[in-house]
This record gives structure tokens, C-alpha cells and sequence, in this order.
């Protein structure tokens, strides 16, 4: 399950990109879950996917 608060979901999908995925693609497929959604609330607080670094900034 993931946190409801965005910004301790940034906190957990940048923790788990950094530890376990070389990707956010990747982890979006291995967890099963919807990336569109993940990454428009973190935008909604100012954060986008950075490719070249595997990170939300």
C-alpha cells in the first residue's frame, strides 16, 4: 500500500528507485502500479521524474 500523503509517497518512490529499480518504468511494472497517477500527484507538489538521475526532483 502506498502513502496517501505525497509527500512521503516522493519519500517512498524515491527510496525504492534508489535502492531496488533502475528505473521508474521499472518499478512501476514490478510493483504493478499506475505510473501515470504516482506521478501526476507529484507533480500536483512541484515534482517531476528525472530520467538521467532515477529520481523526482
Amino acid at each position: 500500500m502506498l502513502p496517501k500523503d505525497p509527500v512521503m509517497l516522493l519519500s517512498y518512490i524515491n527510496t525504492q528507485l534508489r535502492d531496488f529499480y533502475g528505473s521508474y518504468e521499472e518499478l512501476c511494472r514490478e510493483l504493478d502500479l499506475d505510473g501515470e497517477k504516482i506521478a501526476e500527484q507529484l507533480e500536483a507538489i512541484g515534482y517531476t521524474y528525472e530520467k538521467e538521475i532515477n529520481q523526482f526532483r
